[in-house]
C-alpha cells in the first residue's frame, strides 16, 4: 500500500493545521515492513524439519519411497542391512531438507509470515522500529520535548504512537490507544490517507489542550508523511 500524492498533500496540510494550535510537533511514518523476519522463518523451518518427518515413521517410512533408493541385491546379509540403514537415513535426511525448504519458502509470503510470528514479538519489533525512527528524526530533541510520532507498519499490521516525555506525564495513555485503533481500522480498509489525517487531527487536538502555542511557535520537524 502506497499513499498517493494527493493523500500525502492532505496529511501534510493536516499536520500544518494541527500544529498551528499547539507547541507540539507531529511526525508520521508509514513503513512497508518494520523488521526483517528471516530469523523467525529459519526457526520455524528448522523446527518443522525436525518434527514433521517423525510422523512418517509410524507409516512405515522406507528408503524405497524415494525413486532410486530402494533395495538391490547384496552379496551378504550384514552388508545388506548396513546399506539399508544407510539408505533409510539418507532418505530421512532428504525428507527433512524438503520440509525445511518448503516451510522456509512458504514463510516468504507476508500474510503467512505475519500469522506465524508470535504477537508479542511482532509488537516488540514494531515498537523498536518506531523508537529508531523517533530518535533518527530528532523527535526527542524538540524545544519543549513535545514531539509525537505516529508510526504504522503495514506487513505487521501494527500501529504505534510514541510521545516524548514532556507529553506522557500530562496526557492519558488511553487517548493514544484511541488514535491507534482508529488508524489501524482505516489501514485495514485500505484508507491510509484518511487514517493519518484523522490521527493527526486527534493528536493535534490533544496537544492543543495541554500544550498551547507560545509567543514563538517554530516548526521543528518535517510536515510530510515519511514512507519506508
Amino acid at each position: 500500500m502506497r499513499v498517493s500524492e494527493q493523500d500525502q498533500a492532505r496529511i501534510a496540510a493536516a499536520i500544518v493545521e494541527a500544529e498551528r494550535s499547539t507547541s507540539g510537533e507531529i511526525f508520521c511514518v508509514l513503513a512497508r515492513r518494520a523488521a526483517g523476519w528471516q530469523d523467525v522463518a529459519l526457526a520455524w523451518a528448522a523446527a518443522a524439519a525436525l518434527i514433521l518427518p517423525l510422523g512418517l515413521i509410524p507409516l512405515g517410512f522406507d528408503a524405497a519411497w524415494f525413486p532410486g533408493m530402494g533395495e538391490n541385491w547384496e552379496a551378504a546379509h550384514t552388508a545388506a542391512r548396513d546399506v539399508t540403514i544407510g539408505r533409510t537415513l539418507a532418505a530421512y535426511g532428504i525428507a527433512q531438507a524438503a520440509v525445511f525448504l518448503a516451510v522456509l519458502l512458504a514463510l516468504q509470503l507476508p500474510g503467512l509470515r505475519r500469522i506465524m510470528v508470535p504477537g508479542p514479538l511482532r509488537r516488540a519489533r514494531v515498537h523498536r522500529a518506531a523508537m529508531e525512527q523517533f530518535l533518527a528524526h530528532g523527535i526527542h530533541v524538540t524545544e519543549q520535548r513535545t514531539g509525537v510520532l505516529i508510526y504504522a507498519a503495514l506487513e505487521e499490521h501494527v500501529v504505534e504512537v510514541v510521545a516524548d516525555r514532556g507529553i506522557y506525564s500530562r496526557v492519558d495513555p488511553a487517548i493514544w490507544s484511541e488514535v491507534i485503533e482508529q488508524l489501524a481500522r482505516r489501514l485495514k480498509q485500505g484508507r491510509a490517507g484518511d487514517g493519518f489525517v484523522e490521527a493527526v487531527s486527534r493528536c493535534g487536538a490533544v496537544l492543543a489542550e495541554h500544550f498551547p502555542p507560545g509567543a514563538r511557535n517554530p516548526d521543528e520537524l518535517p510536515n510530510h508523511l515519511i514512507q519506508l
